[in-house]
């Protein structure tokens, strides 16, 4: 898998859209019922509309990437700004499971996390998501059996996979440039 160039999108022209994976029964009588399919942590793909207002080699290097995708037609690594974080909280270990308590952790079950845990015997280890308890509180399930507790720090990447069809560059001034692209998120193994 390729990895996007480390060039960081312009703020201003920014933008992350969701496209939920639903399908919609509507009956004569109003009746309406909503399912969302597939795997569970792929039911809920993003879109990014992206500005890239760089120097003309910095964007000739992202138009040559997305042209070898285009050719390839692999999907590529990405991390959207912002959408990586690390914050603090406690855990409680029982067996297998570690239940973690993180203010407005923003997490959703399925994924994936490490967690550094700075006190008690817990192991440190990327995990997956079990469930959700409340905006505070989740659960995670240990390798090993462990009775503990302590304080841990939790990250997570906001690496994804995506494919981007569409890209236009523009050349407003010498040596300037800006590329606008649509990154759009593909789940493979």
């Amino acid at each position: 898998m390729s990895t996007f160039p480390s060039i960081t999108p312009t703020y201003a022209g920014f933008s992350k859209s969701s496209n939920p994976n639903i399908n919609t029964v509507r009956f004569a009588d109003g009746f309406e019922q909503r399912q969302l399919v597939g795997i569970a942590a792929h039911q809920n793909p993003k879109i990014y509309d992206l500005v890239f207002n760089v120097t003309e080699t910095q964007a000739d290097e992202i138009s040559y990437f997305l042209d070898e995708r285009a050719l390839d037609q692999a999907s590529f690594t990405f991390s959207p700004p912002e959408e990586s974080f690390s914050k603090t909280g406690t855990y409680s270990q029982s067996g297998t499971t570690i239940t973690v308590t993180v203010t407005d952790h923003q997490l959703f079950a399925n994924d994936s996390i490490t967690i550094d845990f700075t006190s008690g015997s817990a192991s440190d280890a990327t995990f997956s998501v079990v469930s959700l308890t409340n905006a505070n509180t989740f659960v995670v399930t240990a390798s090993g059996s462990a009775s503990t507790s302590g304080n841990c720090t939790i990250t997570k990447l906001g690496n994804s996979q995506f494919v981007c069809q569409n890209w236009t560059k523009t050349i407003p001034s010498n040596d300037r440039a800006i590329i606008n692209c649509t990154f759009r998120e593909v789940f493979e193994p």
